[in-house]
C-alpha cells in the first residue's frame, strides 16, 4: 500500500537497484540520498535504506503527485499564500516595509501549519 514503508538495514545487505535514479524529488527525512525507480520511492541513510511507492511517479506527473501522495505540499503552499497576503492587506495601512516583512512572517508561519496540521490528518486517515 502507498505510504507504507520498509526498511531495509544496510548491515543485513547493502541494497541498490541498478536502474534507481538519484533524484531531489522528495522529502529526505534525514537522509542523505534518495533514489527513485518508477513509483519506487528509496531513501537511503548511513545504516538503512527506508523503502515504499509513491501512487504516483513525480517525474512523470509532479502535478498528480502532489496531489495524490503530497497534499500537505500544497495546502501549505495555498495557507502560505492566502494566510501572508491576507495579513499583508489587513496590515497595508502601515508601512510597506513593515507590511512586507509581517507578510512574510505570518505566510512562514501559515504555510507550516497548513502542512503540518495535513500531514497529521493525512497520516491519521492512512
Amino acid at each position: 500500500m502507498p505510504g507504507d514503508e520498509i526498511e531495509v538495514p544496510k548491515e543485513l545487505r547493502e541494497f541498490m537497484l541498478e536502474e534507481a535514479e538519484e533524484t531531489f524529488l522528495g522529502q529526505k527525512n534525514g537522509a542523505y540520498k534518495q533514489y527513485r525507480y518508477g513509483n519506487l520511492h528509496i531513501r537511503e541513510y548511513d545504516d538503512k535504506f527506508l523503502v515504499h511507492t509513491d501512487r504516483i511517479d513525480p517525474r512523470k506527473d509532479p502535478i498528480g503527485h502532489l496531489i495524490s501522495d503530497a497534499p500537505e505540499v500544497l495546502v501549505g503552499l495555498a495557507c502560505a499564500i492566502f494566510g501572508g497576503s491576507h495579513i499583508a492587506k489587513s496590515l497595508n495601512k502601515n508601512s510597506k516595509k513593515s507590511s512586507l516583512t509581517f507578510g512574510l512572517a505570518s505566510s512562514i508561519i501559515s504555510g507550516y501549519l497548513g502542512y503540518a496540521a495535513t500531514k497529521k490528518i493525512k497520516k491519521y486517515l492512512e
